[in-house]
C-alpha cells in the first residue's frame, strides 16, 4: 500500500517523473482499497499538482464507493487552468471530458486519464 503522503513526497523528490508516482498511487489504491492510504493529508507545496492529486483521490473514492476524506476540502483549486495532456489540440477534448472532481479544481484531463492497462 502506498499512502497519499508518500506519493506526494515522491512527486516532490522526482519532479520530472511526478506522473509515475501519481499513477503508482492509483494502481495501489485500486488494488488495496485501504483507507489508511488516504487517512492523512499530503503536504501542500505545489498548487497545480496538489489540485491534480486531490482530484485523483476524489475520483478514485467515487469509483470505489469510498467516502471522500474531509481533509481534501482544504486542498485549493489551481488558480490557472491545468491541462495535463500538454498538447494544444487536446485542450478542447479535456475541457469537454474532464471528470467533475478535476474540473472543480481547474484541472482538465481526458476522460480516460485514470484508465490503466
Amino acid at each position: 500500500m502506498i499512502t497519499a503522503a508518500e506519493t506526494k513526497a515522491r512527486m516532490r523528490e522526482e519532479p520530472r517523473w511526478w506522473k509515475i508516482a501519481l499513477m503508482d498511487f492509483v494502481d495501489s489504491f485500486r488494488y488495496h482499497r485501504d483507507l489508511r492510504a488516504i487517512a492523512e493529508p499530503f503536504e501542500l507545496d505545489d498548487v497545480p499538482k496538489d489540485a491534480v492529486f486531490a482530484g485523483t483521490i476524489e475520483t478514485l473514492c467515487d469509483e470505489l464507493n469510498i467516502a471522500i476524506p474531509e481533509w481534501l476540502s482544504e486542498v485549493p483549486a489551481s488558480r490557472e487552468p491545468v491541462f495535463l495532456s500538454g498538447v494544444e489540440a487536446m485542450k478542447a477534448f479535456s475541457l469537454a471530458e474532464s471528470p467533475a472532481h478535476f474540473r472543480a479544481r481547474n484541472v482538465f484531463v481526458c476522460e480516460n486519464f485514470l484508465h490503466r492497462v
